[in-house]
């Protein structure tokens, strides 16, 4: 009796990988980029809890993990997000960084809807999508000047942006019009390419 519960928790064990593969087809290999914490104004950065403690709306408020340039080829990031507390306003939560500019930003307002910043802030998720404490799996793939962005494994915008080298970035980030306070917890972080 305890050697078949053994062996079907093995097999448990052996399955499990493909509950959190990426999206966006096959042949993706995992690495691991370095990366670089960043605090500015009100911003901290506690293991992956990011947290902006002001309701500035002016100047630099970050606390995000910045990843290693990455120039060429696919690329794809997958990670987990839980607002914690939020009451601010229009918070980046990700970012694909380009040559001279944000390529990509997704953003949550205050309603809890997941947008982009950039291309006229087009809703990428619906209002109620982001409550207090549910967790959302963001996938964003990069190939040359095209980028899609995934919400729980589910394609919900394609674009073109900006070719060259870029970087990604997580965390919480006041937007131009945004403003804190927020706190957010990131987790199953993960990169492929191909």
């Amino acid at each position: 009796m305890l050697g078949a519960v053994l062996v079907s928790a093995g097999s448990l064990v052996l399955s499990a990988p493909s509950a959190t593969a990426q999206v966006d087809g096959s042949g993706w290999s995992s690495y691991s980029p370095g990366f670089s914490a960043q605090q500015q104004g009100c911003g901290t950065v506690s293991g992956l809890t990011f947290s902006l403690s002001c309701t500035s709306t002016s100047g630099v408020q970050r606390a995000e993990r910045r990843y290693d340039t990455y120039c060429g080829g696919n690329r794809q990031f997958q990670g987990t997000f839980k607002v914690n507390s939020m009451s601010g306003d229009r918070i980046s939560l990700k970012q694909t960084f380009g040559p001279s500019d944000a390529d990509f930003m997704l953003a949550v307002d205050s309603g809890r809807r997941l947008y982009s910043v950039r291309g006229g802030g087009a809703t990428i998720a619906p209002a109620g999508t982001a409550p207090n404490g549910r967790s959302v799996t963001v996938n964003t793939v990069h190939s040359g000047s095209t980028h899609k962005i995934y919400i729980n494994g589910q394609l919900k915008l394609t674009y073109g942006g900006l070719s060259g080298c870029h970087y990604d970035k997580f965390g919480a980030y006041r937007t131009d019009t945004g403003k804190g306070a927020i706190s957010v917890t990131w987790s199953n972080i993960r990169f492929w390419q191909k």
